[in-house]
């Protein structure tokens, strides 16, 4: 089971480079961060110039944590996710849909998928 463990905003130089990965010292921790388009080959649909000040949403998914760096936030809200077929989305990283009260469909992130991926692509052990 995983979790939101907390929000948080940072600035550029608090991102930090290590073996070829993002990383966040957060309450004298590393965190590994993780951006989305990055770990599913998407390119990044947001126009604006880059960012200096990012959101960081920590999820906490059994013993690991990693920092989900995100383009804004929109608000908190009590949702009824439906599972998706295979023949509609086509992402691991993708574990179901919701409708919000205005009618925009949103797409539920798949958060073991996302920690999967990411144990592939940096060492083991790797994930605060």
């Amino acid at each position: 089971l995983s979790s939101v463990v907390e929000i948080t905003r940072i600035t550029d130089p608090e991102i930090h480079r290590v073996d070829q990965r993002e990383v966040l010292r957060l309450r004298e921790q590393i965190l590994t961060l993780v951006r989305l388009d990055h770990l599913s080959r998407l390119r990044s649909i947001d126009t604006q110039p880059v960012r200096k000040k990012h959101f960081v949403i920590v999820i906490g998914a059994a013993e690991k944590r990693f920092g989900l760096v995100v383009d804004s936030l929109v608000g908190e809200e009590e949702l009824v996710i439906k599972a998706l077929p295979g023949e509609i989305v086509s992402s691991d990283l993708v574990s179901g849909a919701s409708i919000l009260g205005d009618g925009t469909v949103v797409l539920i992130l798949n958060v073991p998928a996302v920690l999967s991926r990411l144990s592939r692509a940096t060492p083991l052990g790797a994930i605060a």
